[in-house]
C-alpha cells in the first residue's frame, strides 16, 4: 500500500501541527484501513451509494479524515468528472472548499456540543433544501454517541428515507451507546486499530518529509507507544522532534515517555523467571532511577511475557522493536517456561498492572509485585505437584526388592474403612487409582468430627462450621452417614460433604437426612462440657474460699494445666 501523504514542510506558513499536515486526503493515503477503502472505492465507482454511513473505532484511526474524503469523492467537480469519483481531484473548488472546511453543502456537525432535540430540528430543516454547490448534501456528525434519546428518535424518520440528495456520515468511538435503531438504518464501517510497522512506515516517511532524522528504534517505539493511532503517534512525534531535534534517538523517546530500554525489560525478565530477588529489585530501582515509572515497567514485563507465551505456543509472533539478541533470547527463554508458568506470570502481572494504578506509592506496589512473581516462579505447577504426588509411590515401590512386596491379603496392607454400599458402582475409577498409588493419603471417617477436622485441612471453613453448628448425627457407619431433618443442614450441604467423603475415601457415601432428633450438634456439645468443668471448678473448696475473699471476683474460664 502506497504510504506518501501531501504535507512536505512550508517555510512561509504558521506552523501547522505533523497530526494536522500530514492528515490523508485521499483514499490511496488512508493508511491501515484497506477494507474500507476497498468497499467504499466499489460502492462509488459502481454508483451502489448507502445513504448513511456509521464509522466506528478507537481515536485517530481516522473516522473523521475518511468521512472528509468521501465528502470530496462525492462532490468532486473537476472538468472530465461527471459522476461521485473514488480519486478526488483534490483542486477543483468543491474538493479545495471541503479541505479548508468551508464547503456550503458539506455540514459537520459535533454531537459532544450539539445534544439536543433542537439541534436535530435545525438539521432537519436544512435536510429539506437541494444542494447549492455539490452534488450531495452531506451532513457529518461526529461523536454521535453523545445525541440524547430524544435527538436520536428525532433523527429516525429522517434517516431512513432521506432526500436522494442527502447523505449522513455518523463517527463514534463508542459504538455501543447507539441505539439498534440507528444502526439498522446505516451501512456500518469498523476501522482497524493501524499496525505497529505501518505506523513506523508512516513516521519514516513524516520524518523524511520534514528533512529530519531518526533511529528505527524510536520510531518503533512511538509506534508502539500509539496503540494504533495515527494521530496519537504523530503528536508523540511532534513532541520528540521538539525535545530531541536530529537526530531523534530511541532514548530520548524513552525518557520523554518514562519507559524503559526494552533489552534491559528482557533482562529483568530473565532474572524473574530465574529466581533472582535481590538482582531483579537491583534492576528494577536502576529502571526507575532512570525515569521508567513502574506501571511502565509492568506494563512492559505483561507485553513480553505475552510475546514468549505466543513464541511458545509456536504462534510466529514477531516483534520489530527487539534486536536479533533481544529475539534469540526470548526464544530461549520461551523453550525453557512452561506453558503454565507463562500464564501464571502474566495473571499476576494483569493483576499488580491494576493495583499498581490504583496504589498511593506506585513504586513500593511494583516491589511487592515483583517479589511476588518471582516467588511465583519457582513454585511448581498443579501438573507438576499431581505427578509428584503419583510417582513417589510408584519410585519406592520399584526400588525395593521384590522378596518384601506385600500381596493384597498381607494384613500389613491398608484397606478401606467400608465396603461400597450395595448397588453402587463404588469408588470412581479415578479416585480409586490416586488410592491405590498413595494408601496412605486415605482418610479414616469415623465420626462428624473427623469430617469436619478433615474441613478444615482441605480449607471449607464455612462448611466446618455449619456443620459444627447444626449437623444432628443420628448414624455414621459402613459410608451411610443419617443427619437430622430437625436442623438446618441443607441438600446443598450433603451435596458437597458427598463430594469431598468420596475424594477421601474413594468410595461413594450416601449422605442422607431422616425424622429423628439425633445427637446434640458439637458446638453443644462443646458448650455443655465448658459448663460441667466450669461448675464443677466452682465447687471446688480453694475456688470458693477465693470468692469468698474476693466478693466482686467471677470465674471466666477454666484452664487444665498438664
Amino acid at each position: 500500500m502506497e504510504l506518501s501523504l501531501t504535507g512536505g514542510s512550508d517555510q512561509n506558513t504558521s506552523y501547522r501541527v505533523l497530526a494536522r499536515k500530514y492528515r490523508p486526503r485521499d483514499f490511496s493515503t488512508l493508511y491501515g484501513q484497506e477494507p474500507l477503502v476497498k468497499t467504499l472505492t466499489n460502492a462509488i465507482s459502481s454508483g451502489r451509494l448507502a445513504h448513511a454511513f456509521m464509522l466506528t473505532g478507537v481515536r485517530g484511526v481516522g473516522k473523521t479524515t475518511t468521512a472528509r474524503i468521501l465528502a470530496r469523492a462525492l462532490n468532486c467537480s473537476a472538468p472530465d468528472v461527471t459522476k461521485p469519483t473514488p480519486v478526488p481531484c483534490g483542486k477543483c473548488e468543491n474538493c479545495l472548499a471541503i479541505l479548508k472546511d468551508h464547503h456550503p453543502d458539506v455540514l459537520e456537525m459535533d454531537a459532544a456540543s450539539h445534544t439536543g432535540v433542537d439541534d436535530i430540528r435545525e438539521l432537519q430543516k436544512s435536510v429539506a433544501y437541494r444542494p447549492s454547490l455539490g452534488r450531495f448534501k452531506i451532513f457529518i456528525i461526529d461523536e454521535v454517541h453523545m445525541l440524547s434519546t430524544n435527538a436520536f428518535n428525532a433523527l429516525l424518520k429522517t434517516l431512513e428515507e432521506p432526500p436522494e440528495q442527502v447523505i449522513f456520515i455518523f463517527a463514534t468511538t463508542e459504538i455501543k451507546k447507539v441505539p439498534v435503531t440507528v444502526l439498522s438504518r446505516c451501512q456500518r464501517f469498523d476501522l482497524r486499530r493501524i499496525d505497529i510497522d505501518v505506523l513506523t512506515k508512516l513516521f519514516s516517511h513524516v520524518i523524511g518529509e520534514e528533512n529530519l532524522e531518526a533511529e528505527a528504534e524510536a520510531l518503533s517505539i512511538i509506534a508502539r507507544a500509539a496503540d494504533g493511532s495515527a494521530r496519537d503517534g504523530l503528536s508523540i512525534l511532534d513532541q520528540a522532534i521538539s525535545l530531541s531535534g536530529s537526530p531523534l534517538t530511541a532514548k530520548a523517546v524513552q525518557e520523554m515517555l518514562g519507559l524503559a530500554d526494552r533489552a534491559q525489560i528482557l533482562d529483568l525478565c530473565e532474572l524473574i523467571m530465574s529466581g533472582d530477588v535481590p538482582k531483579t529489585l537491583l534492576l528494577f530501582d536502576k529502571l526507575y532511577q532512570s525515569g521508567a515509572s513502574p506501571l511502565s515497567i509492568l506494563t512492559d514485563l505483561a507485553d513480553f511475557v505475552h510475546w514468549m507465551t505466543r513464541l511458545k505456543v509456536g504462534s510466529g509472533a514477531d516483534d520489530p522493536g527487539l534486536s536479533e539478541t533481544a529475539r534469540n533470547k526470548g526464544q530461549e527463554m520461551a523453550d525453557a517456561l512452561s506453558i503454565a508458568n507463562l500464564a501464571r506470570s502474566w495473571q499476576i502481572l494483569g493483576k499488580s498492572i491494576i493495583d499498581v494504578k490504583a496504589a498511593d506509592h506506585p513504586k513500593e506496589a511494583a516491589d511487592m509485585a515483583l517479589i511476588r512473581l518471582v516467588y511465583a516462579g519457582t513454585l511448581p505447577t498443579p501438573d507438576q505437584i499431581s505427578k509428584k504426588l503419583l510417582g513417589a509411590p510408584l519410585k519406592r515401590q520399584h526400588a525395593s526388592d521384590k522378596a518384601s512386596q506385600k500381596s493384597p491379603s498381607d494384613p500389613d496392607i491398608k484397606k478401606p474403612p467400608f465396603d461400597p454400599l450395595p448397588g453402587s458402582s463404588g469408588a470412581d475409577p479415578n479416585v480409586r487409582a490416586i488410592h491405590e498409588l498413595n494408601p496412605d493419603k486415605q482418610r479414616r471417617i469415623e465420626s462428624l468430627e473427623d469430617i469436619i477436622e478433615a474441613l478444615l485441612i482441605e480449607r471449607e471453613p464455612l462448611l466446618a462450621a455449619d456443620l459444627r453448628a447444626y449437623a444432628r448425627v443420628i448414624s455414621i457407619i459402613d459410608g451411610n452417614l443419617i443427619l437430622s431433618r430437625n436442623s438446618r443442614i441443607t441438600r446443598e450441604h450433603l451435596n458437597k460433604l458427598s463430594a469431598h467423603l468420596l475424594k477421601w475415601t474413594g468410595f461413594t457415601w450416601l449422605v442422607t437426612l431422616a425424622d429423628g432428633d439425633g445427637g446434640p450438634t458439637l458446638a453443644e456439645a462443646q458448650h455443655a462440657a465448658t459448663k460441667s468443668k466450669k461448675d464443677a471448678a466452682e465447687n471446688h473448696p480453694l475456688v470458693q474460699a477465693a470468692l469468698e475473699a474476693f466478693p466482686d471476683a467471677k470465674m471466666s474460664e477454666v484452664v487444665v494445666i498438664d
